[in-house]
């Protein structure tokens, strides 16, 4: 029987631990072999602590804390594609010429069919069309990906990156608006600061509860979750916005992970029992 292979691609460090992390556990432990390409070190992320790292050392220091995290999701290979964090929009960073939201998809496409084509993986997930919030980078490797997926198995584009391949799944994965209200509820409840749930195109953030198509209980691998989220520390200071929800809210945020199927598309209602096809 072939093993079963699952390619995850984002853009940061971190973003593998928040968005499915639990999923990416679960699966390895139940003998798949699991991937994560990253886009970038995250270099012009923010710093929680000073003591932890400079502006000039953060990419070496994110790329030790993404190693540390994958080692405790069981993450079986972890491919950096080594593109420049691009920031937020509208930051000078973003306007860098090796930001990896300025590349172009003749300079990542490629690299990620040659990626599937080795790996050979039924199921690929990345950010949803947003990137969850917009960030370029999120929003980058999501275009690349789908481009990079439907490409891997056309024998005629991109020859020299291997045999064609063609994944079964291409899968987003998504936070239901439900669960980002109800951070932000208890943030403003408490008085906390709550503009970083605020789109900058003031639209309701985070995916429609009602167009999720499989909910995945990860509750059993909430304690290798958190090992992978507590590796970020540049990223998860004690005044994280998540950081500081009450266990109880925590627990709910992490227990359950939304994901959506983009190829095949599924008809209008359909729902997922898994992320893998069924045999």
């Amino acid at each position: 029987m072939t093993q079963r292979s699952l390619l995850a691609l984002f853009a940061h460090p971190d973003d593998e631990a928040f968005g499915m992390g639990g999923a990416l556990a679960r699966y390895s432990a139940e003998g798949a072999h699991v991937t994560l390409v990253c886009a970038t070190r995250g270099e012009v992320g923010e710093i929680s602590d000073p003591t932890l790292a400079t502006p000039e050392t953060l990419g070496e220091v994110r790329e030790a804390e993404l190693r540390c995290a994958a080692a405790a999701l069981g993450i079986h290979e972890l491919i950096f594609l080594d593109h420049r964090d691009s920031g937020m929009a509208g930051t000078p960073p973003n306007e860098h010429p090796d930001a990896f939201a300025q590349q172009p998809a003749e300079v990542v496409v490629p690299t990620l069919v040659g990626i599937l084509r080795r790996l050979r993986p039924q199921v690929v997930i990345t950010f949803d069309p947003t990137g969850g919030y917009g960030h370029p980078d999120h929003i980058a490797i999501h275009t690349h990906t789908v481009e990079a997926f439907h490409a891997a198995g056309d024998a005629l584009r991109y020859p020299a990156q291997g045999v064609a391949w063609q994944p079964q799944r291409l899968l987003y994965s998504v936070i239901p608006r439900s669960v980002i209200r109800a951070w932000r509820d208890e943030m403003a409840a408490r008085g906390e600061d709550t503009s970083s749930f605020d789109s900058p195109e003031g639209q309701a953030m985070g995916w429609p509860d009602e167009d999720v198509q499989l909910y995945l209980d990860v509750t059993a691998y909430i304690p290798a979750k958190w090992a992978a989220l507590t590796c970020h520390r540049t990223q998860f200071g004690d005044d994280h916005s998540f950081a500081t929800l009450p266990d109880e809210e925590q627990q709910r945020g992490l227990g359950r992970e939304a994901f959506v199927q983009a190829w095949p598309t599924l008809e209008s209602g359909g729902r997922l029992i898994d992320l893998f096809p069924q045999p």
